[in-house]
């Protein structure tokens, strides 16, 4: 085994957990930031996870046109085959997930200097006052993205927010503030919550795990839990 690849070796061994890269990475400005890197920040970080569900459901059912099912399901789009949904789940109000974004808009888009001065400004904002949390989806059936696409756009603040919930390791929840349908940039549904609880921020560095639950009418649940501790980036908090 040659030097060179004892050192690969050695430098493998020595890698933090990829929790700890996010926290950690200091040295590389989020505009310089790699396509690659700020597609897993966006889905799969301390600030984002995505949800996958499948179902089954639709891959027995006769073909037959005139049995009135079988139309329903192939007028949406049903092909005899399992259907997957993923729901992404991000801290909108944590700087990294908006730098992420940011980025990516700039990179697709190719924006001009008077966009770009916008949205590093909308990158780079603190949030004192709010936690937002927002859930975008996408589903390989178009029937199905269709029947999700309608109950996001016309869920309310009234109808979830007795379902809807940021909740500590201690059992305390914060509910639901307002919610925000999914609208023309992409974001997704927006759900904001305040910031403190009890006059103290809801979060700190001990706070073990922060579960976000939502609940739609028409049986859609979307259940994500993330560590607080991991969710340090550039020595602070961001949520």
């Amino acid at each position: 085994m040659n030097n060179r690849v004892i050192s690969l070796l050695t430098a493998m061994l020595l890698l933090p957990p990829l929790s700890l890269v996010y926290a950690q990475k200091q040295d590389a400005p989020w505009i310089e930031w790699s396509k690659k890197y700020t597609e897993k920040l966006l889905n799969d970080s301390p600030w984002a996870q995505t949800q996958t569900e499948t179902d089954t459901s639709q891959r027995l059912y006769s073909r037959n046109t005139s049995d009135p099912t079988t139309t329903a399901r192939l007028s949406r789009g049903a092909i005899n085959q399992e259907i997957n949904v993923s729901y992404r789940v991000r801290f909108f109000s944590a700087r990294p997930i908006r730098q992420a974004l940011a980025k990516l808009i700039e990179v697709d888009q190719r924006t001009s200097a008077e966009v770009s001065t916008k949205l590093r400004s909308f990158a780079e904002t603190k949030s004192v006052t709010s936690i937002i949390v927002t859930v975008s989806f996408d589903s390989d059936d178009r029937g199905y993205y269709g029947s999700i696409m309608q109950a996001f756009t016309s869920a309310t603040t009234s109808i979830l927010k007795n379902n809807s919930y940021l909740e500590r390791s201690d059992g305390k929840r914060l509910f639901l503030d307002q919610y925000v349908a999914p609208g023309k940039d992409g974001f997704g549904a927006r759900f904001i919550f305040q910031r403190e609880l009890d006059g103290s921020p809801f979060l700190n560095p001990n706070s073990g795990v922060v579960r976000f639950h939502a609940e739609y009418p028409i049986g859609i649940q979307i259940d994500r839990r993330f560590k607080v501790a991991n969710m340090l980036y550039n020595g602070e908090l961001e949520y």
